[in-house]
């Protein structure tokens, strides 16, 4: 744990790496979950 928090806080590229890191997985679970919604059958 600590580090991680030495690597988020401790420079700017570990912040960086570790904002791409967190969006890549957000955008790719928003995609997951329209498409899980796209081909769901319709009632």
């Amino acid at each position: 744990m600590a580090f991680w928090l030495d690597l988020m806080f401790g420079n700017a590229i570990g912040l960086l790496s570790m904002i791409v890191i967190f969006c890549t997985m957000g955008i790719m679970s928003y995609m997951m979950w329209m498409f899980i919604v796209k081909s769901a059958p319709k009632e």
